[in-house]
């Protein structure tokens, strides 16, 4: 307070220091927590006037980028985790299966074998024959462009013949052995082959191309039966090609060779084996 009475000086109070020390206070760090004393709310600072809003705690602040992403990875790992424990106790049988409401289902309503007859065979299979056999089947109209009305299969079929020797044909005298029981002779059937075994396994449809009228008339009522045709032609000629592969020779040569081993095991010094005209 000013002693002359002087209204018009402003009143100014100085805080006292102690010797030795600067008189001005030290500057608050900037990027110190403490730079701003926490005011309540309503108060006032030394002025009259609200105070200055100070710098944003990080923690009262909006949430940082790597806070997020921290938070991000450990919810990922927690429903990992989660998800691994489900799948193991689902393993275990403890809780149903999950199903898919739209998944696949098969019916089988086929009706059981029926036994029509019983054939005994006396056949000894001595050679069989494996081969495939590519079929380029086409059937078109003339005068008519390929893309209304064509059908053009490509077939590769595999399958299998049989020579064998039915000894149930043998006719009495067909064995002759001599008087000492040193020689023998045996007159047998000629081998005959068998049908043509088409593996459905391994025979499959290479490529099909159908003209638009096919595909509707497919569309409308197809033909069960559209595949029959090309798996008859590729039976035909896998039996033509067996017949010309010589394996009815092949089939003389393996029987003969097992009786010869057969007779002499029993005694027999010369075996003689001749097959009849077939």
């Amino acid at each position: 307070m000013s002693s002359n009475g002087d209204t018009h000086q402003p009143t100014r109070e100085f805080p006292e220091y102690p010797k030795g020390r600067a008189a001005a206070p030290e500057a608050p760090s900037p990027w110190s927590d403490d730079s701003a004393e926490a005011v309540e709310p309503g108060e006032r600072g030394p002025t009259g006037e609200p105070p200055a809003a100070g710098p944003t705690s990080p923690a009262a602040g909006p949430t940082s980028p790597a806070g997020r992403n921290r938070g991000l990875l450990w919810f990922a790992g927690i429903a990992g985790v989660v998800l691994l424990l489900f799948l193991g106790v689902q393993a275990t049988g403890l809780l149903p299966s999950w199903r898919n409401p739209f998944a696949e289902e098969k019916t089988d309503r086929s009706q059981p074998a029926l036994l029509k007859s019983i054939q005994d065979l006396s056949r000894y299979v001595a050679a069989e024959g494996n081969f495939q056999v590519v079929i380029d089947l086409e059937r078109d109209r003339k005068y008519v462009p390929d893309f209304l009305l064509r059908e053009r299969t490509l077939f590769v079929g595999a399958g299998s013949v049989e020579a064998y020797v039915d000894f149930a044909q043998i006719s009495e005298g067909a064995v002759v052995a001599s008087d000492d029981g040193r020689t023998v002779e045996i007159r047998l059937p000629a081998p005959q082959l068998g049908k043509t075994n088409l593996d459905l396994e391994n025979s499959y449809v290479f490529a099909e191309e159908r003209g638009l009228l096919n595909r509707l008339g497919e569309v409308f009522g197809g033909d069960p039966n559209r595949q029959r045709e090309v798996y008859q032609l590729a039976e035909e000629r896998i039996a033509a090609a067996a017949r010309d592969t010589g394996l009815a020779e092949r089939a003389q040569e393996n029987t003969r060779k097992m009786l010869e081993g057969l007779l002499r095991s029993l005694g027999y010094e010369t075996v003689t084996v001749t097959y009849t005209a077939g």
